[in-house]
């Protein structure tokens, strides 16, 4: 059968682990294999002597080479050095992150007896590349389109830096897709849960390095997400982290060695990354590494009861976003038809365990693959943006929301709401400002999203401003502020002033972690 579109589109998840690339094609999605046949693929990127090693061979020589390994690169992407997120991820690196100009993260590498420094979004183009060449392999063809998956709280500045490395892996991204609204797509499409009749749908996102809940109603050819919650800092890296320090001190008890800051680390995490997934199938097994300092072996034992306590406060936390997400969505437990599990992480029976409980024993939706689902709807509406006409997607709409509230600074360090979290996008929403004193000249727009009431809290996205104002009393000028918010949660902010009718607009495209400014248009 002949491929049902010249020109193809493919959906890419692009995990703090590892990420994955689908197409449709022939009435269904495939899953693309990379080139060692896996259908998921390490989201790793090594400089060894003049080479440039992505996914699989990264992984082969990780061990050996650890200063010149990078991973994670998604925990820095679209962040400050400053974060003390990224500031605690440091300490755990084996390679070396510096502060760059304006406070970007820059990863040091070696690469041919020169020192190099790459950004995240550098590292995750490299990944994106790898995806699009594994997409390429398949589909014997140059593919430029496709959607991008984030997950759903990832800030503006997050997402626009994870659009800089798709554009510079040569990719034409067609639509920015929160991780879990992909799943529920790939669930209603696989298991045609609620494709005809209407369920509501809780997607359980826990991945490497990211946890995302997100309520959703599917049904009627339609996937209209409700609300989401979630931290953008929370998963299988931190679990694994845990193991690692339980280790180290471990290690140091038994010998009187520190190895926190040696290349054994590595070799420990991988080991207890191992550990962890060894835990999830059996309730004991042992950490054994030959020769793991000093030539001293290390051979520990652990058990799944172990593990659980470690994170406990982890896995509570997890627990903590799903009641979020049922409160801010007004729903009861009891409201929910379908928990749909999605990531790695959330194989771990202790997850599932206390999730169950949370829904009073219902059973957990495990019919996708939580490795591929996110991919998998990414293709989907791939497909959909390309123009596809097959018959099993005909009719279907997508109707997604803000992650987080957006709004601008008022008097002092107060936040006006003008966009609240969880608000269908696209959308346009208004609000009225005045001055805030007598012949004011000059007014001040500056951007925010966030849930603080005060915006030294909350994310600066943005600032402009309107400059002569004719003289007038305190209160008395008005200023009419748009903010209009696209399909690919692309925010725009509008602002006139209505006796001269002085406007500006600004699309925020730039990364404020940089402090570039922002895009400003005056309009007569």
């Amino acid at each position: 059968m002949a491929k049902e579109e010249t020109v193809h589109a493919i959906g890419i998840d692009l995990g703090t682990t590892n990420s994955c690339v689908a197409v449709w094609e022939n009435d269904h999605v495939e899953i693309i294999a990379n080139d060692q046949g896996m259908r998921i693929t390490p989201s790793v990127v090594a400089f060894w002597g003049s080479q440039k090693l992505v996914g699989d061979a990264a992984i082969y020589q990780l061990e050996r080479n650890p200063a010149n390994s990078v991973f994670d690169a998604k925990r820095l992407i679209g962040r400050r050095f400053s974060d003390t997120s990224v500031q605690n991820d440091i300490k755990l690196w084996p390679f070396k992150v510096i502060k760059g100009p304006d406070d970007e993260p820059m990863i040091v590498v070696t690469q041919a007896d020169k020192e190099k420094q790459f950004s995240a979004e550098d590292i995750s183009s490299m990944v994106l590349t790898k995806m699009r060449g594994t997409a390429e392999a398949y589909i014997g063809t140059t593919v430029k389109n496709a959607v991008i998956t984030v997950p759903a709280f990832f800030s503006d500045s997050q997402r626009q830096a994870t659009k800089t490395a798709a554009v510079a892996a040569g990719l034409n991204v067609m639509r920015i897709i929160n991780e879990p609204t992909a799943a529920a797509i790939a669930y209603g499409l696989v298991k045609k849960a609620g494709w005809y009749c209407k369920r509501n749908v809780m997607v359980f996102d826990l991945g490497g390095g990211t946890l995302d809940v997100s309520l959703l109603t599917i049904g009627d050819g339609a996937c209209e997400v409700k609300t989401t919650a979630g931290e953008t800092h929370l998963g299988g890296e931190d679990f694994d982290n845990r193991m690692v320090s339980f280790c180290v001190e471990e290690f140091k008890r038994q010998y009187g060695l520190d190895i926190r800051n040696s290349k054994a680390l590595r070799r420990l995490r991988n080991a207890c990354e191992e550990a962890k997934k060894n835990l999830s199938l059996m309730t004991t097994t042992n950490i054994v590494i030959d020769g793991l300092h000093q030539g001293i072996d290390f051979i520990m034992p652990i058990t799944r009861a172990k593990f659980e306590k470690l994170n406990m406060d982890l896995f509570k936390k997890c627990m903590q976003q799903v009641k979020k997400c049922l409160k801010d969505a007004k729903m009861d437990i009891d409201d929910v038809n379908d928990v749909v599990l999605v990531g790695g992480s959330s194989r771990i029976p202790k997850v599932q365990q206390l999730l169950q409980d949370t829904f009073k024993g219902k059973e957990l939706c495990k019919g996708i693959n939580p490795d591929e689902s996110v991919a998998y709807g990414a293709a989907v509406l791939a497909a959909l943006l390309n123009g596809s006409r097959n018959e099993k997607l005909q009719g279907f709409t997508l109707l997604d929301v803000t992650a987080l509230s957006l709004g601008v600074r008022i008097i002092g360090d107060l936040m006006s709401v003008v966009v609240p979290k969880n608000t269908k996008i696209p959308t346009k929403k208004q609000r009225t400002l005045t001055t805030s004193y007598a012949n004011q000249d000059v007014i001040e727009f500056a951007i925010f999203e966030g849930e603080s009431k005060t915006t030294s809290e909350n994310n600066l996205l943005a600032v402009f401003e309107i400059d002569g104002i004719p003289p007038a009393p305190e209160g008395l000028p008005e200023f009419d502020v748009c903010f209009d918010i696209d399909a690919n949660s692309v925010l725009s902010v509008s602002a006139v002033e209505k006796s001269t009718g002085k406007k500006k607009e600004i699309t925020i495209k730039t990364k404020i972690n940089r402090k570039q400014d922002p895009e400003i248009i005056c309009v007569d």
